[in-house]
C-alpha cells in the first residue's frame, strides 16, 4: 500500500494539471447530462416506431416516382401483360406502330437495353452519342439541307426514302416503360434510328420489308421485339413468303451478325458520307431491290392478265369454247 501512494500522488497531480477549455467540444459532451441524453434518446426511439414505414411494396395502387418525364414504372405482372397483349395485336396488324413500340419496351429490360447500353459504353461513338443525347427529328437534321445533298449521300439516301415512303422522323413515340434512364434513351435511340436502317439497306416500308429489316436488326441488336416481328413472315403472301426464306432471311441474318454494332453509328456525322462507303466500313451489303422485284412481278401478272383476255376474245370469236389459263395473282 506504501509503494501504491507515491503512485496515487502522482495520479492525482496529473489529474488537477489537466484543463478542458470551457467552449471546446468535449467541455459540452462532458457537461451533458445523464437524464438529457436519456431523454434524447426516448425521444428518438418513440419518434423512430412512431413513424410509418417509408418503403411500401411495389403495387398498380403504390408506384413509385417515374425516373424520367413520361416514365411509367410497371409491375412484373403489368410488363407481362403488356408485352403479351402487344405482342398479339402487333402481329394481327403489323402497321400499328404504338403497339410494337410497347412490345419492345416490355421485353427490352431488364438484359437486353442493358446489352445495347454496354455496347456503346465499350465504343468510342457509343460513348459520345450517349454524352451527347441527340434527337433525330426533322428539325434537328434540316431536311431541306438534306434534299440540297449529292444523290449518293447517306443524308440524301435518307430523306429521298423519307418522301418516297411518306414518313417522317417525327413519328416516333417516347420511350416510357423502361425504368432506367439511361436505358430509356438508348431504347429511343435504336427507335429514332430505324429509318436510317431502311435508307442503310434500301427496304421498302412494307410489310415485306418491314419483315426482312426486322430480321436484320434482331441478328444485329438481339432485341426480343425484333425477333418476334420476324413471325409475321407467317402473315406474308406465299410468293413474299418464299423470297423471304430464299433471299431476304439469308441476308439480313448473314449482314446483321457481321456488321459493326449498328446502334452506335453517329448519324447527324454521316450525313454527308458515301452511302456506299459507310456499307462497306459497316461490312453491309446492300441486297436485291424489293421495290424492283415488286415492280417486276406486277408487270408480269398484268402482261399474263392480258394475254388471258386477249386469248379468251380471239376464242370467242372463233367460235371455240374459250379456254382460260391460269394467271397468278
Amino acid at each position: 500500500m506504501k509503494a501504491l501512494q507515491p503512485c496515487l500522488r502522482s495520479v492525482s497531480r496529473s489529474h488537477r494539471a489537466i484543463v478542458i477549455p470551457p467552449h471546446s467540444l468535449l467541455a459540452t459532451l462532458l457537461a451533458t447530462t445523464p437524464s438529457s441524453a436519456s431523454t434524447s434518446t426516448s425521444i428518438s426511439l418513440r419518434s423512430l416506431h412512431s413513424s410509418p414505414q417509408q418503403t411500401r411494396p411495389f403495387s398498380v395502387l403504390n408506384r413509385p416516382p417515374p425516373n424520367y418525364p413520361g416514365h411509367v414504372p410497371l409491375t412484373g405482372i403489368e410488363r407481362a401483360a403488356l408485352a403479351i397483349g402487344s405482342g398479339v395485336f402487333s402481329f394481327l396488324d403489323p402497321r400499328r406502330g404504338d403497339l410494337i413500340a410497347a412490345l419492345g419496351e416490355a421485353t427490352a429490360t431488364p438484359y437486353f437495353a442493358n446489352r445495347l447500353r454496354r455496347a456503346m459504353l465499350s465504343d468510342a461513338t457509343g460513348r459520345r452519342i450517349l454524352r451527347d443525347r441527340p434527337r433525330i427529328t426533322s428539325t434537328s437534321l434540316d431536311l431541306p439541307r438534306l434534299r440540297a445533298l449529292p444523290p449518293s449521300t447517306v443524308g440524301a439516301t435518307y430523306v429521298a426514302w423519307l418522301d418516297r415512303e411518306g414518313v417522317t422522323p417525327d413519328s416516333r413515340a417516347g420511350v416510357r416503360y423502361v425504368d432506367d434512364e439511361e436505358c430509356a434513351y438508348v431504347i429511343q435511340r435504336y427507335r429514332e434510328s430505324h429509318d436510317f436502317y431502311h435508307a442503310l439497306t434500301g427496304l421498302p416500308v412494307v410489310r415485306e420489308g418491314e419483315v426482312a429489316l426486322k430480321a436484320f436488326e434482331f441478328a444485329n441488336t438481339l432485341l426480343p421485339m425484333t425477333g418476334l416481328s420476324v413471325l409475321a413472315v407467317a402473315t406474308l403472301k406465299p410468293a413474299e413468303r418464299q423470297r423471304f426464306w430464299s433471299i431476304y432471311g439469308p441476308w439480313a441474318i448473314r449482314n446483321g451478325l457481321r456488321s459493326e454494332e449498328v446502334i452506335n453509328i453517329y448519324w447527324e456525322e454521316e450525313l454527308e458520307t458515301d452511302i456506299t462507303e459507310l456499307r462497306a466500313r459497316l461490312h453491309i451489303e446492300a441486297p436485291p431491290d424489293l421495290r424492283d422485284i415488286r415492280k417486276w412481278e406486277r408487270a408480269e401478272r398484268k402482261r399474263a392478265r392480258e394475254a388471258a383476255l386477249a386469248a379468251l376474245a380471239a376464242a370467242s370469236a372463233a367460235g371455240a369454247p374459250p379456254v382460260v389459263p391460269p394467271v397468278a395473282l
